[in-house]
Order: structure tokens, then C-alpha cells, then sequence
């Protein structure tokens, strides 16, 4: 099954990146764009009610996730006749971050675009996005945000650079035929794994992408290092990848490929794995669901649960992208982007995004709309996901991040296939990651 447009590389929902970084030279010569906020984006342009067309560049395009933008969209140009906003929708995200960066380098960018963080990062250092502390700061929409989400519009500079959208986190999915309770702790996740694998079942597969694309495997091997006592990442974006934490997470998973509960897989696996009957779990992000939920379709009634905790306690990654601003925009572009930026996040969008794609709301406020709470009584474990929007880890965000983790897929199919040890492979990984981190300061 195909499925590019899911922001993370999370199981189901991946976070993929190109591995082209920013073309830096044509960036230097398109950073100072035109309009009067185009490097410090310091001003909020009025709302004049002038004409203008905006682009959104973005990768919602299939399934549920392609029809809820285009009702969203079309409801706010009703809403906003004077404003026309053009979806250029990309297949998957490498070819997104791809497209901005020929679009950025040539001087025609789009007026916004979906990022990540590690994205914006680069954005930001060459002036090609427009700073939002005051276009925040004007917002009624901002203090009602979970604080994690506040967070996760900041780059190390503390300023705000991006806007929510598509935001998630992860949960375990399982058969219950297979799994008689979901399992509170990684060890005991580990023994229901093993117990479920036999004949043509195994437990759990992954997939952990490759060294320019890194995919749900290697999510969940972060996951799993930081509640084993240690973040693969340092706040500050350094790999730490030989610590405790991460040789025992990957120590986790060879044991679990020795005892016949891992495979590795690719094209979500373990999605594919619990459809056909012969997976008993998958661990993805939310917004897997209703992919998940048609992959199972009437064979038995999906369970979906938090993830366990580990030894040091739960944790959990903070997936999906946020929305970057163009400063080439004129201030009558950047005026109506931001007003179609603050539609996409208000409540009402928010929780009729959310039930329709499985993203997360990011307000309170969307919690308490009908539609919401409609969605949430049918899929309980949905609000307990969203509240864990203040408490789960974005990956730093640091342009060499994605090739570091990238290093860390490496390390994953060498340990678990047997060609290294756990900490050989991670070693290896911490010196390419540390050459990653370096060539991009």
C-alpha cells in the first residue's frame, strides 16, 4: 500500500526527508526578498481586504488528509472572496522539500509551505521565512495552544518561526485476538510480542528506513532509547547515540528479532502485518488510524492504546510539520496567508481536521467543539493522545538531525540483522552523525 503523505517517520505516518540540504548559494542571493518585511518580518501586515492570491505548498495529497484541505480551503475563500489560495500538493515530502528549495533558490517560493523544524532551521539562518513572535503575539489563537505546540513553532533561537498544522503522536495499535490487553510496560510488550509470534504471525514488524530516509523503525527505536533513560538527541541537537539508554533500546530490539517477535520490513509493515492476520501489533502515530483501520477492516475490532513505559518512565515523539511564511511575500500576501494560517488552527477547522484525518487539535479549545467530542467518544484514545501534545519530544530542530537518524536506521538493520553488535552499530552511527552535525555548523 502506498502512502506517501504522512508527515513523520513514524510507522504509518513517516517523517521523510530529502537528503539534499538547502541550495545555499541561491539561497544568499534570494535572502534578502522583496517587500518591506522581507528580512525582519518584524511588522504584521494590515488586512486591507485587497485582492491577493496565496500558494500553499504542501504534501496532503491523498485520502482523507487531501479532501479535509480542500473543504478547508474552499470554506475559507467563501468566507474570504477576495483571498485565493492555490494547494500545490506534492506527493511526499522529499519531493516537498525538494520543490521549496528549487522554488526558494530561484526567488519564487511559495507564499507558505509545510516544514519541519530542521527544515526551517536553514530557512531561518539564510532570512528566506519571516520570524511570527509579533504575528503571534496578535493572535487570540496562541494562548490557547498546548504548551509542547508552542514549543514546537520555536527554533534555538527562542523566536517563533512556524505555525501549527499537522500534528501527532505515537500509540500501539494491536489485534486483540492476539493480545489480550494492551501492555503498560516495554517488557511486558516484549513478552506479549513473543507469546503472539507463531506459526506465520510475528509480533511486530518495522520499518526503519534508510540513511536518507529515515521511517517508523527508527521513531520507535528513539522512543524507545529516550524511556529506556536517554534521548538519542541532546536539546541542543547533539547525537548521543552511545548512551545507556540507546545500546539498551537497541539490545531490546536484537532480542526481539533473536526470539522470532521482529522483522524488519519497509512500506509500513506493520500496518500491512495486522491487516493480513499475521502481525499482533504496530506502533505508528495516530493519524495511522484510519489507514489501519481500513487495512483491518471487519476482521476484528482494532485496539489502539498509549505507548508502555519504560524504565525511566513513558515517552513519546511529538510528529507532523508546522507552516512557514515566505518573506519574497508582499505584506497583501503575507496579510491574507496569515489570516488562512489562523483559519487552519482555529477551533472549528482543528476539530474537524482531526476527525476526518486523525491528526491532533492543537488547542483546548477544539476539544470542546462538537465534532471533536463526537469523534473522541467513538475513538477514546484520542483524547489521552491529545493531551500528550504538552509532554511529548519534538527531534531538535537542527538541519544534520535527518541524516543522524538516518545513521540510526544504518545501526538498526546492522544490529538487528546480526552484522554488528548493538553498540558497534550505534558507535558507527554516533561518528557519522557527529560528521553530519559538524558539516552543517
Amino acid at each position: 500500500m502506498t502512502r506517501k503523505t504522512n508527515p513523520t517517520h513514524i510507522g504509518g505516518q513517516r517523517r521523510i526527508f530529502a537528503t539534499s540540504l538547502l541550495l545555499a548559494a541561491g539561497l544568499t542571493l534570494t535572502g534578502c526578498g522583496a517587500g518591506t518585511n522581507a528580512q525582519s518580518g518584524s511588522t504584521v501586515p494590515a488586512d486591507t481586504g485587497a485582492p491577493a492570491t496565496i500558494t500553499f505548498m504542501e504534501a496532503m495529497s491523498s485520502g482523507a488528509q487531501k479532501t479535509a484541505l480542500a473543504k478547508m480551503t474552499k470554506d475559507f475563500m467563501d468566507k474570504n472572496p477576495n483571498i485565493k489560495v492555490q494547494l500545490q500538493d506534492q506527493p511526499d515530502y522529499g519531493t516537498l522539500q525538494t520543490k521549496i528549495n528549487a522554488q526558494t533558490a530561484a526567488g519564487t517560493p511559495p507564499t507558505i509551505a509545510q516544514v519541519y523544524g530542521s527544515w526551517a532551521d536553514e530557512f531561518a539562518a539564510s532570512q528566506v521565512i519571516v520570524p511570527l513572535d509579533d504575528y503571534a503575539a496578535k493572535s487570540d489563537q496562541y494562548q490557547n495552544f498546548f504548551a509542547g505546540i508552542k514549543k514546537d513553532m520555536k527554533l534555538a533561537d527562542g523566536k517563533t518561526w512556524m505555525w501549527p498544522f499537522n500534528k501527532s503522536v505515537v500509540v500501539q495499535y494491536f489485534n486483540p485476538t492476539m493480545v489480550p490487553a494492551a501492555p503498560k510496560t516495554w517488557d511486558e510488550f516484549a513478552a506479549t510480542a513473543k507469546a503472539a509470534s507463531t506459526g506465520n504471525t510475528v509480533g511486530l514488524s518495522i520499518d526503519p528506513g534508510s540513511s536518507s530516509g529515515p521511517a517508523g523503525g527508527t521513531a520507535f527505536f528513539e522512543i524507545l532509547a529516550e524511556s529506556m533513560g536517554d534521548p538519542v538527541f541532546a536539546a541542543d541537537g547533539t547525537p548521543q547515540f552511545t548512551k545507556d539508554g540507546a545500546v539498551k533500546a537497541m539490545d531490546y530490539l536484537v532480542r526481539m528479532k533473536k526470539d522470532g517477535s521482529l522483522v524488519l520490513g519497509t512500506n509500513y509493515p506493520g500496518q500491512a502485518a495486522l491487516g493480513g492476520g499475521t502481525g499482533a501489533f504496530d506502533v505508528s502515530s495516530v493519524a495511522s488510524y484510519p489507514f489501519n483501520l481500513k487495512a483491518v477492516g471487519d476482521k476484528f475490532k482494532l485496539g489502539v492504546a498509549a505507548l508502555p513505559s519504560g524504565p525511566k518512565g513513558p515517552a513519546n515523539q511529538l510528529a507532523g510539520t508546522n507552516i512557514a511564511l515566505f518573506s519574497k511575500s508582499s505584506d497583501a500576501e503575507k496579510a491574507a496567508a496569515w489570516k488562512y494560517m489562523q483559519f487552519l488552527t482555529s477551533p472549528e477547522e482543528m476539530a474537524y481536521w482531526s476527525a476526518t484525518t486523525g491528526y491532533l487539535p492543537v488547542s483546548k479549545d477544539a476539544m470542546a467543539q462538537p465534532v471533536f467530542k463526537d469523534y473522541a467518544a467513538k475513538t477514546p484514545f484520542v483524547s489521552d493522545a491529545t493531551n500528550q501534545l504538552d509532554s511529548a519530544t519534538p527531534l531538535p530542530p537542527k538541519s544534520w538531525v535527518n541524516k543522524a537518524s538516518g545513521a540510526l536506521a544504518q545501526a538498526i538493520q546492522a544490529a538487528v540483522n546480526g552484522s554488528s553488535s548493538s553498540r558497534d552499530a550505534l558507535t558507527a552511527a554516533q561518528d557519522s552523525a557527529m560528521k553530519a552535525m559538524k558539516g552543517s555548523q
